[in-house]
Parts: C-alpha cells; structure tokens; sequence
C-alpha cells in the first residue's frame, strides 16, 4: 500500500448513538498509541453540511472510520457529495464492538473493507424484496 492509512474518529457529539464510555475509551488508547488521526465531531452534521473536509478524507487513500455502522457511514459521506472507496474504507463500528476490539482494530495498516458493495441508497423492508 503506497499510502499510509489514515485513521479518522468521529465523537458523534450531537447524535450521541455511540456510548460515550465507548468513544472515550477508543480516543483515550488512540492517544496512547500516539498514531496520527483526525478527530471530528459529528459525521452527521459535517454530512448535512456537506462539509468539504469529507472530501478530502474519501479522497486521501486508504481510511479507517471509528463511528457507527458502516452502512451508515457509507451513507452520510455519500449524501455529504464524498462517496467512499470500497476497497480502501474500513469503518470501525463503536456502537457494536468494545473498546479493546476497536482501539486494535485501528491500530494495525491493513484496511478490511467492509462497506456494503451496492450501489443504491438502503431502502426500509429491501431485504424481503427481489430485482425485477
């Protein structure tokens, strides 16, 4: 991988759905580590904002987002006007995983992407529904 990964935490300050002793545990061992990383403070505000930061983070390379579910994620940089590469985003979901299983998670280079592959926006009851 030519580029470093790039390591991006959101402290959903104003949705508030990660726990906070989740989000505070993940930032404190972030610190710790002493690995760069960018922190915001709420993904869905930057996202309704269309906030030109989100840009530059889809567009930098290889990304690990410590937030909330990925399909999520994928869904607020693309309504921001910033879809994410597939291949090279992984997003760490704060609200599912403890703060161990997170904090090393971001610590290794290795990008395991696992945002959804479609190409449409999640619609409510698509699961139970079949391509025409």
């Amino acid at each position: 991988m030519a580029n470093k990964t790039r390591i991006l935490f959101c402290n959903c300050t104003y949705a508030q759905v990660v726990p906070k002793s989740t989000k505070e545990g993940v930032l404190r061992k972030l610190c710790e580590s002493e690995a760069a990383f960018d922190a915001v403070a709420d993904l869905c505000e930057m996202s309704a904002r269309r906030d030109p930061a989100l840009q530059r983070f889809a567009q930098a390379g290889p990304l690990k987002i410590a937030a909330c579910f990925p399909r999520a994620v994928k869904w607020l940089f693309a309504a921001g006007r910033a879809p994410l590469n597939r291949q090279w985003t992984e997003v760490v979901n704060m609200r599912t995983e403890s703060v161990d299983a997170a904090a090393g998670a971001l610590a290794t280079e290795a990008v395991t992407s696992n945002l959804p592959d479609d190409h449409k926006p999640p619609m409510a009851g698509s699961e139970n529904r079949t391509e025409a």
